[in-house]
């Protein structure tokens, strides 16, 4: 489930916690939410940063074991193979 990021259309007339934004887990089938479920104002949803991260889990080693190959691009048309 994508966890959704809600902030007030209105500043003026919204409490804090819409006002500030707000994050809400939600299913895809779930209704949208366009009421601030503290004070009943208008919200709207922000467009939230992407999470890229860097592998924890070993899938250097894991590809390496599976015969995968990985290239370093050292300049036009050149590549080093690091593994």
């Amino acid at each position: 489930m994508p966890i959704y990021e809600f902030q007030a259309i209105d500043e003026d007339k919204s409490c804090e916690y819409c006002k500030s934004g707000f994050e809400l887990l939600m299913k895809f089938s779930d209704p949208h939410l366009v009421i601030c479920p503290k004070c009943g104002n208008q919200i709207g949803k922000k467009v939230s940063v992407t999470s890229v991260g860097s592998s924890k889990s070993g899938f250097d080693a894991r590809a390496k074991a599976a015969g995968f190959h990985k290239l370093k691009k050292l300049g036009k048309g050149e590549y080093e193979k690091k593994y």
